[in-house]
């Protein structure tokens, strides 16, 4: 599974230039997901790369879904966990300008229910905790809607993605069917995520067989997944289907395998919030007007398509 130092560098060269530009545009809102001074051009390149089509501004107010809002509601704060890597949330060559199909999607939703969005920036296992407290009205970073999940947070769905697979175009790993193939490799995945709890849930299916189990490397930084994948440290990275093809499709020496496991996602609000049934009305007006279309193809990922929204639907099984 492992490369020669120099295979790894070969792979790694091209792919460096694209992580630090990531990291670099992340620092420059943040002071801190995927640093180096000398990345300005490969910001400017990744950042050409990002689309930058308006879908969103002449979305019209809905009265209707606007009722469905608690009285009084005219602003709301939401959370992201900037990712450095479309279609997540990152950075357009301003340092400032956060977007991405989940940016794209809560401002949408604010368009349709006429309200204000105060957007900050968090960790993302730090945002689903701190819902509970008020600190944020509701999160919005790919939080795929599971049953373990549900207990303590209520979700609002608004595309469908999951959970898949990638590793390092010379290794011999296949598609990944049952994690026991994964026994006695390293995988690298984001921390807080389905991923890890996955995995971390499943370590045992390793040990039971009589195999090593494998190791579960997590980040905060999509772009030190990624480099710890080039640079050998790890063998297969774990993370979103859609975060998946777009890196595999934006560097050298990467493959995708496959889909594992489809996830409904949602915005995520803390539990028996009575924002609930707005942001449902919203999303299903956007899939109505034409506007869910067009963030989809957007970002490239009409694949995630959903027929119409639910709040906390039991989580997918297949």
């Amino acid at each position: 599974m492992r490369t020669s130092s120099r295979s790894r560098y070969r792979h790694f060269a091209p792919f460096a230039l694209i992580t630090s530009a990531a990291l670099l545009l992340t620092a420059c809102g943040s002071g801190s997901d995927d640093a180096s001074g000398t990345t300005a051009n490969a910001a400017a390149a990744k950042a050409d790369k990002i689309p930058t089509t308006d879908v969103v501004s002449a979305v019209p107010k809905d009265a209707a879904a606007a009722k469905l809002l608690p009285s009084g509601t005219t602003s709301l704060t939401v959370a992201v966990s900037v990712g450095g890597q479309p279609p997540g949330t990152t950075y357009l060559d301003d340092g400032k300008t956060l977007t991405g199909q989940d940016v794209d999607f809560a401002d949408a939703v604010a368009k349709v229910l006429g309200i204000k969005l105060k957007t900050e920036q968090a960790s993302f296992e730090a945002i689903l905790p701190a819902l509970d407290s008020g600190k944020y009205d509701f999160g919005a970073s790919n939080f795929g809607v599971t049953d373990e999940r549900r207990k303590t947070i209520d979700f609002v769905t608004y595309i469908n993605d999951g959970q898949g697979f990638a590793t390092r175009s010379d290794s011999k790993l296949a598609k990944v069917t049952d994690l026991k193939q994964l026994c006695g490799l390293n995988v690298a995945t984001g921390a807080g995520t389905t991923f890890e709890a996955t995995l971390e849930e499943n370590k045992k299916v390793c040990t039971d067989a009589g195999k090593k189990a494998y190791s579960v490397q997590t980040y905060s930084e999509s772009g030190a997944i990624w480099s710890s994948l080039q640079q050998g440290r790890s063998d297969v990275v774990m993370s979103t289907i859609n975060g998946l093809r777009y890196a595999v499709a934006q560097q050298t020496g990467v493959k995708f395998l496959n889909e594992f496991h489809r996830l409904d996602v949602g915005f995520a609000f803390k539990k028996n919030t009575k924002l609930a049934p707005a942001f449902q009305a919203a999303v299903n007006k956007l899939i109505a007007d034409g506007t869910y279309d067009k963030i989809l193809k957007k970002w490239g990922t009409t694949g995630s398509a959903i027929a119409k929204s639910q709040i906390s639907p039991p989580e997918l099984k297949n």
